[in-house]
């Protein structure tokens, strides 16, 4: 009797496995099939991260070895991506708006390793949901390829009452990293993110010999620790390394109907 019991309890589990393997199979063959034309097939909405209210953040004056990007009164050290031509954004004093006709922007120089410093404003008369409430984007290496480089992503995020997919939330790596937690300020106050960038390296043949890797800080609160980037940031499909050297900072102009964003004191240093 008890080698019948046991008998039967391993043709059982035997069969378990075995349709557990096959509906894996299955799953994967379907995942494989998935349209890479897609844009919702690389969206991800849960686990959201925890909202919490940052310290106060220290706005003094940036370190003396420090490249001065924006300060106030001109975008001299920023050209239209379209064409280089002079940055054509709105500037008022000690920040600038986004001038979303116009397209992105982009530092005349380029960089490779570097800790970046740089504030933006949700307007607080902000209005629309999800992707459509105040997008922007830094790209913390613009090149030539599809995605158009790696997009830290700029967005409405205050108390996760903005819903959308949390690898496209405020503080991810689009479309790749989720951010740890959400300390977001609210529309009308200004964020801070200091970034450390590590630019990837291109063996002779143009593949990836080493990939890029963030820290981010939103409003002195670790959200990215160090997280290797797995390609350009693509809204739609795999992402993927295209070989490129120094490169420059840009700053997207998106095209969602929301009023524009605006940015200021942005710092650099070479590391």
């Amino acid at each position: 009797m008890l080698k019948k019991s046991i008998f039967s309890f391993l043709t059982v589990f035997f069969c378990s496995l075995t349709y557990a393997q096959v509906t894996q199979s299955n799953t994967d063959n379907v995942r494989m099939q998935i349209s890479s034309t897609n844009p919702e097939d690389t969206e991800i909405w849960e686990p959201i991260p925890n909202v919490i209210i940052p310290g106060k953040v220290n706005f003094n004056n940036p370190p003396s070895d420090a490249i001065i990007l924006f300060d106030r009164d001109n975008l001299d050290n920023w050209v239209s991506q379209r064409d280089k031509s002079p940055a054509k954004w709105i500037v008022t004093g000690d920040y600038f708006t986004v001038n979303k006709p116009t397209g992105d922007i982009e530092t005349k120089e380029k960089f490779t390793d570097f800790q970046l410093h740089i504030e933006f404003k949700i307007p607080e008369e902000i209005a629309h949901n999800g992707q459509s409430r105040g997008n922007s984007g830094v790209f913390l290496a613009a090149t030539n390829g599809n995605a158009g480089g790696y997009e830290l992503q700029v967005l409405d995020g205050y108390n996760n009452e903005n819903k959308t997919y949390v690898n496209g939330m405020v503080g991810s790596i689009y479309k790749e990293s989720i951010p740890l937690v959400n300390p977001a300020k609210k529309p009308g106050e200004w964020n801070v993110y200091d970034v450390i960038w590590t630019a990837p390296a291109f063996n002779n043949d143009g593949t990836i010999k080493v990939k890029a890797r963030a820290t981010v800080f939103l409003n002195g609160v670790l959200i990215q620790n160090n997280v290797e980037i797995q390609g350009e940031t693509a809204y739609i499909g795999k992402h993927e390394y295209v070989t490129h050297g120094p490169a420059p900072i840009k700053l997207q102009s998106h095209g969602d109907p929301s009023i524009p964003i605006s940015y200021r004191n942005i710092w650099l240093r070479k590391l």
